[in-house]
C-alpha cells in the first residue's frame, strides 16, 4: 500500500493517505516518546556517556533511574503533546507527499526504473522528496518539542503556550526554525533511505515468505523495522547536530545537565563535537535511537498499511 501500484486498482483519496498518515503517527508517537526523550537528553549531553567519568547520564538503564528518581514517571513524556502535534503534521505531509510523488512519476520514468528491482531507487527519491516537505511543515513543532524534552528543573516553560511565547521574543520566527538546515540535509537521505529500504525488503519478503505475495501486518512490521534500522545507522550524526543547534541560546533550562553544547552553525558545532568529545561523539545515544528507529519504522509503516487496507476494504463495501 505504500508507493503508487499501477496493478493494484487502489481507490484511496489523498484524504485515506491523509487519516492513514494521521494513525500511524499518533500510534507510534505514543509508543516511542519515552525512547526520543532518552535520545534528545543524551544528544545534547557534552560529557561522556560513561560510567565513573562524573556524566549526568552514563546509560539507558542509569537514565531511566536518574529522570523517573529527579522528574517522575511522565518526564518520559515530557514534550508529549507537542511531539504528538508533529508526528500528525509529519505523517500527514509525509505520506500524502510520497504517494502523490510516486503516483504523477510512476509514468514519467523509463520503463525500466519502475520495475521491483529498481523500485527503490524510484521510492529513495520521491520518499526524500517528501521528507523535505514534511519537515519546512513541521521544522517549528520540532524545535518547540526539542525545547519541552531538553528543560530541567526548574522548568523554564511552563507550558506550551508560554514556550511559544518566550522563543518568540528570543529571535522571532526565526527561533522556530533553528536547525533547519542540517534537518533537511538529514531528512532528505533518511526518510529517502526509509522508503528505498522498505520497498527493498518488501521486494525480498513477498515471494519468500509469502504465498499470496502480499505483505501483512507483521511483514510490513519487519521490513519497516529494518528499513529504519538501517537508515538510522547511516545518518545518526547529523540528527545529532541538528538537536545541538536547536537549544542555542536555550543554556539557561540546562545548567543542571552540564556543560552546553558549543556551536553557532553547522560548521562550527561540528568542529566542537570533534575537538571536544571526538569522532564518537557524533553517535552518543545511538543505544536509544536505534531502538527508536526500530519501533518507529516498524510501527509507521505496518500501522500506514493496515489502515490503508482498512479505508480500502471500507471503500469496496
Amino acid at each position: 500500500m505504500v508507493g503508487f501500484d499501477p496493478n493494484q486498482q487502489r481507490k484511496l483519496t489523498p484524504f485515506d493517505h491523509a487519516a492513514a498518515g494521521a494513525v500511524s503517527g499518533v500510534i507510534t508517537r505514543s509508543v516511542a516518546q519515552p525512547l526520543d526523550v532518552l535520545k534528545i537528553r543524551f544528544q545534547l549531553q557534552v560529557e561522556p556517556l560513561k560510567f565513573g567519568t562524573g556524566s549526568k547520564y552514563t546509560g539507558v538503564a542509569q537514565a531511566v533511574g536518574k529522570i523517573y528518581q529527579e522528574e517522575g514517571l511522565f518526564a518520559l513524556w515530557k514534550g508529549h503533546v507537542a511531539a504528538q502535534g508533529l508526528s500528525v503534521i509529519f505523517g500527514i505531509s509525509q505520506f500524502v507527499s510520497f504517494e502523490f510523488l510516486t503516483k504523477n512519476t510512476y509514468y514519467l520514468l523509463p520503463e525500466n526504473l519502475t520495475q521491483p528491482l529498481y523500485k527503490p531507487v524510484y521510492h529513495f527519491f520521491c520518499g526524500g522528496i517528501a521528507g523535505c516537505v514534511s519537515t519546512c511543515v513541521s521544522q517549528p513543532i520540532d524545535v518547540l518539542r526539542t525545547r519541552l524534552v531538553s528543560q530541567g528543573e526548574p522548568k523554564v516553560y511552563t507550558g506550551i503556550r508560554h514556550a511559544v511565547g518566550m522563543m518568540y521574543q528570543e529571535a522571532g520566527v526565526r527561533t522556530f526554525y533553528k536547525g533547519l538546515t542540517p534537518t533537511l540535509i538529514q531528512l532528505f537521505p533518511y526518510n529517502g533511505l526509509q522508503f528505498g529500504f522498505y520497498s527493498f525488503f518488501k521486494t525480498l519478503w513477498k515471494p519468500v515468505m509469502s504465498k499470496k505475495n502480499e505483505i501483512g501486518a507483521i511483514g510490513s512490521g519487519i521490513c519497516g523495522s529494518g528499513a529504519g534500522l538501517c537508515s538510522k545507522i547511516i545518518i545518526y550524526p547529523l540528527d545529532l547536530i541538528k538537536k545541538r543547534l536547536q537549544v542555542i541560546g536555550f543554556e539557561e533550562a540546562r545548567k543542571s545537565f552540564g556543560s552546553p553544547p558549543q556551536g553557532s552553525n553547522f560548521y562550527h558545532c561540528i568542529c566542537s563535537i570533534v575537538k571536544r568529545e571526538g569522532f564518537l561523539g557524533f553517535y552518543k545515544g545511538l543505544s536509544p535511537s536505534l531502538l527508536k528507529a526500530v519501533v518507529t519504522a516498524g510501527l509507521t509503516f505496518s500501522v500506514y498499511e493496515q489502515t490503508c487496507a482498512i479505508l480500502l476494504y471500507r471503500h469496496s463495501s
